[in-house]
Order: structure tokens, then C-alpha cells, then sequence
């Protein structure tokens, strides 16, 4: 099940928001956890095993590392289990075959591939529940007595299968003293109502231009067409995750929750640096404060400095998937942020603003071609197309007709995904006082309304970070 499904909006929303509202506060947990497990098992009922393995294993390392906090040996051999348990769950379900299909390729043997389906979300609230444990080792957090609570974090299902990554920390207070109000869930249904106008009415329709061109066969791919093609996929993905983030966050508000901003208009970065600041903020965040700083950060030295960087780059591209483009990928951001730091950004701020952001964007551009490709040959011969290496022509019939019938949608991607449309939003609220509480709920009924049209009449609803 997905957000952006009729199902959802309609049928399982409506029936647990009624559910966990008619309840006493006591019990809204429990409605929330049991809400999140029918969500989850709705897709995957077995693998909601392994899920319930986890909540109840960290639930039982938090208590056991809180018991023996006075005998540090004691305690740090149960965060070291928790560690390898929980990576060795995520790296067999997730990386196994990747692994065994390298041993093949260098020894030339030919183990059997499992074929594991990956069970939804395993990559972020495998990540969640180690942040807790780490956490409660460091004493930074306390620990969590009510196993109903516990589950509750590792399980809600506003953000389990898609982020944002939401350490304990950052809701330990929310899970068992939040109080919902009125104002916080109107402010959620709104941010909900724009994040799944942003999947539906932006990434969908221009995921169709980009599911055309990556279909042609490299050989008949035109430059323009190649440009095209990976702008296109360039907005898919920003308006696919940051409007999935943005119906996460507006979940968590209508049941009294409050994540953490997963994105803030990482299109209009400056260097590759702030694009990482911007961009899923929470997976940089967890990486920064689990692994970077814990390796020395920036603490020891510029060649330490640099080695920890490409530690990180090399584990983000593998958390992303088990494929060697995606470690290209994750290494190429982190050769990039390393020059950057060496010497790229103090000759950035020497030039003019619009410099900044083209080399910012033709490097995220060439990023996502890595991302994209999973074959990575195919990949690299892609970008040879955009810079005209080969026999591609410049311009052909198929690039006029995707410019002239996408022309309109890429000015409103464009626009969309910078601050303007929010600040053009207050400033009409401010020229329409009096008038709001009639004209902002009809430009919200009326967004449902054009995505619900959508949904009922086209079957092309994919959600690309489903496969991480």
C-alpha cells in the first residue's frame, strides 16, 4: 500500500484516524502500532516478521544496556550484538545475491542466487532501531520501558517504508506525552495534500517522459533527447521522495508527531556540499552522526578528514542498493565534496551566482545518470550522448515532440521546486484576509480532487524509492 493510492486516502486513512481519535490517549499507541503492522503486513505479511524480530530485539539490548550501564564491558557487548544482528539481517536480505554474484564473476563458479524479495523499508528502520541502542549506550536518550511505545517508533507507518529516517531522539518525548490539537492536524493534512500533489500532479507525469527515453535504445537517443530524458528523471525523483517525505511529515502531524524536514530545495544549492545539506537530510544526518564523527569527523587531520568522507560516500551509495552503480554513485559525491573541501568551493565563491548552480546541477544531472543505470556501461554510454561523443545527432523529430509536449511542465517543475510557490502562497493569503478560510480550503479540495482524477483514470504510479 502506498500513499498515493485511492485505497489509502480513502479507505485506510479515514478508518485509522477515526480509530485512534475515538480511543483514550492511553491506548493510541497501541491503535497507531496496530495501524502500522496492517500497513505493512497489506504488501508483505511474512516479512513483517523480521520487522517485529527487530522492535522486540532492541526493545530487550535498550533494557539490557541500561542495566548493566555500570559495567561498560557488559553493555557494549550487547550494543555490538545489536550491531551485528541487525546489519547481518539488512545485509542478507539486501545484499546477499549481490555478494554471491561478485564470488561469481571472480572465481568463476556458479552459486545459486537467493532471489530475496527486499522487505519493505528494512534499510530505514533498520537504521532507526540501531540509533536507538547506540543511543541509549551513549546515555543521550532514556531507555524505553513500554515495548507498545517501542514499536510504535519502529513501526509507524507514516514514514517506515520511506523516511524520513526519525532517530529516537528526535520523538522520544512525542511518544509517550505528545498532545494532538486541531491546528497540527489541519497543518498535516495540508503538507499531506501537497506532498501527494507533488507525487501524482509533478514526478508521475514527468516519469512518463523519462520511462520513454530510457525504453530507446541508446542508438537512437538524440543529445537533446538525452538531456531531456535526465532532467526529466532529475524531477521525478526530487518531486517522488521529497512529496512522499512531505506526506510522511503531514501523517506524523495529524497524530501528533513532528519529523524532521527530510528536504529543503535541493535544487537550489550552490555547490555539492549544500546539495547534500538539502537533500534526504536525514539519511546525512544519521551517516554524519553515526559514522562520520565516530571515525574521527574532521577532528584528525585533513587526510583522515578525506578518508572518512569516502567511507561515508562508499556506504551512502550502498545503502541506496546492492549494485556497483550505486557505489560509483555514492563515490562520485564523495570525490566531489573532497575536492570541494580541498579547493573547489573557495574557487565557487569567486563566481557568479548562476556558475555556482550550473556546475551544482550538471554534476546532481550526471549523479543521477549513475543512479539510474544499473547497468553502469549503459550508464556511462548515456552520458557520452549528452556531451556528443558518438554519432548521435544534435536534434531529432522524438526531442521536438517531448519539448513541445512537456515544454509547460518542466516551467512548472522548475518553478515548483524552488521557495517561490511558498512564499507566492503566503503573500496571497495576506492579500486575501477575510477570504482564507473559504479560499485555501477550496485550493486544497481542489488539489485532492485533481489527484484523485488522476489516480482513478491512469495506472502509472510508481514510487522509486520503494526498491532502497
Amino acid at each position: 500500500m502506498v500513499f498515493s493510492s485511492l485505497i489509502f486516502i480513502f479507505v485506510f486513512l479515514p478508518v485509522v484516524i477515526l480509530a485512534y481519535y475515538i480511543v483514550p490517549r492511553s491506548m493510541r499507541n497501541l491503535v497507531f502500532l496496530l495501524a502500522s503492522l496492517v500497513f505493512y503486513a497489506w504488501g508483505e505479511p511474512i516479512y513483517i516478521l523480521i520487522m517485529l524480530f527487530s522492535t522486540v530485539f532492541d526493545y530487550l539490548n535498550g533494557l539490557a544496556i541500561d542495566k548493566y550501564r555500570d559495567h561498560r564491558y557488559i553493555a557494549k557487548i550487547v550494543l555490538i550484538n545489536s550491531l551485528i544482528v541487525n546489519l547481518g539481517i539488512l545485509g542478507f536480505f539486501k545484499y546477499s545475491d549481490f555478494v554471491i554474484n561478485n564470488i561469481n564473476l571472480l572465481f568463476s563458479v556458479s552459486i545459486p542466487l537467493k532471489n530475496l524479495p527486499l522487505p519493505l523499508g528494512i534499510s530505514f528502520y533498520t537504521f532507526q532501531t540501531l540509533s536507538y541502542t547506540i543511543d541509549v549506550y551513549l546515555d543521550k536518550v532514556p531507555v524505553q520501558r513500554n515495548i507498545i511505545s517501542f514499536g510504535t517508533y519502529v513501526a509507524m507507518f507514516p514514514q517506515l517504508v520511506a523516511g524520513p529516517i526519525v532517530r529516537y531522539s528526535q520523538i522520544a518525548e512525542e511518544l509517550d506525552n505528545r498532545r494532538e490539537n486541531l491546528y497540527l492536524f489541519g497543518e498535516g493534512a495540508e503538507l499531506f495534500i501537497v506532498g501527494l500533489s507533488k507525487k501524482v500532479l509533478l514526478a508521475n507525469n514527468i516519469g512518463l517522459l523519462w520511462d520513454s527515453i530510457k525504453t530507446t535504445p541508446l542508438e537512437q537517443i538524440s543529445i537533446l533527447s538525452a538531456w531531456l530524458g535526465i532532467i526529466a528523471f532529475t524531477f521525478q525523483i526530487y518531486f517522488d521522495f521529497s512529496g512522499y517525505s512531505d506526506m510522511a511529515l503531514g501523517l506524523g502531524k495529524m497524530f501528533g508527531f513532528n519529523f524532521a524536514k527530510n528536504f529543503n530545495y535541493p535544487y537550489t544549492s550552490k555547490s555539492i556540499t549544500e546539495f547534500w545539506r538539502r537533500w534526504h537530510i536525514s539519511l546525512g544526518a544519521w551517516f554524519r552522526e553515526y559514522v562520520y564523527i565516530p571515525l574521527g569527523g574532521n577532528r584528525k587531520g585533513k587526510a583522515k578528514q578525506y578518508r572518512n568522507l569516502i567511507i561515508v560516500w562508499f556506504l551512502t551509495g550502498l545503502w541506496h542498493g546492492a549494485n556497483w552503480n550505486f557505489i560509483f554513485w555514492g563515490l562520485y559525491y564523495g570525490i566531489i565534496i573532497m575536492m570541494e573541501k580541498m579547493f573547489l568551493l573557495d574557487w565557487l565563491d569567486k563566481k557568479p551566482k548562476v556558475v555556482r548552480h550550473i556546475y551544482t546541477m550538471i554534476a546532481v544531472i550526471i549523479g543521477w545518470v549513475l543512479f539510474e543505470f544499473e547497468n553502469l556501461s549503459a550508464g556511462l554510454n548515456f552520458i557520452k550522448i549528452m556531451f556528443g561523443f558518438g554519432n548521435s545527432t544534435l536534434i531529432d523529430n522524438n526531442a521536438i515532440y517531448y519539448l513541445y509536449t512537456n515544454g509547460l511542465l518542466f516551467v512548472v517543475l522548475i518553478f515548483s521546486s524552488t521557495p517561490f510557490p511558498k512564499k507566492l502562497f503566503v503573500k496571497l493569503k495576506e492579500k486575501a484576509k477575510g477570504l482564507e478560510d473559504i479560499l485555501i480550503p477550496v485550493t486544497y479540495m481542489l488539489l485532492v480532487f485533481l489527484c484523485t482524477a488522476y489516480l482513478v483514470n491512469e495506472t502509472y504510479n510508481p514510487f522509486l524509492y520503494f526498491r532502497f
